[in-house]
């Protein structure tokens, strides 16, 4: 959650509160949590398969994730390029053929780690869920 509040479009939405809601992603998704050796959130992906209610961009068998965040105090340290890896495993696992994302146009630190995993734009999927909140979204194809 304290990934997502300097940025006033997600702290201002009821985004929060689907954030907080980890249940519910855990119950209708797939939660992953990363966590220090003493038990700290670092940081968590919700990995949303075919059939989940929380997948928004993503046609057929493909693969989605969403809301993956790292804690302030862990960034730069390896944590989202860990999530993402692991999202790129389970859809390679589950044959999904490829797998797309959703991200604010202005979290270019994060557009860097989904380019450096192979991920390209896909911008005849960009969105805006609600007025004034404009979505970018990407794309990674996992056929050989």
């Amino acid at each position: 959650m304290a990934a997502y509040a300097s940025l006033p479009a997600a702290a201002e939405s009821d985004y929060v509160v689907k954030l907080r809601d980890a249940a519910a992603r855990d119950r209708e998704a797939e939660l992953w949590v990363a966590v220090s050796s003493e038990d700290e959130v670092l940081g968590t992906v919700t990995i949303c398969h075919e059939g989940s209610p929380w997948r928004e961009i993503a046609r057929g068998d493909e693969g989605e994730f969403r809301m993956l965040a790292v804690s302030p105090a862990a960034q730069g340290e390896g944590v989202g390029a860990a999530l993402v890896r692991l999202c790129i495993d389970r859809f390679r696992e589950s044959g999904a053929p490829g797998i797309v994302l959703s991200t604010l146009h202005q979290m270019s630190p994060a557009h860097r780690l989904y380019a450096r995993h192979g991920f390209v734009r896909a911008p005849d999927r960009d969105w805006s869920p609600v007025p004034g909140v404009d979505l970018v979204a990407y794309h990674l194809d996992l056929l050989p």
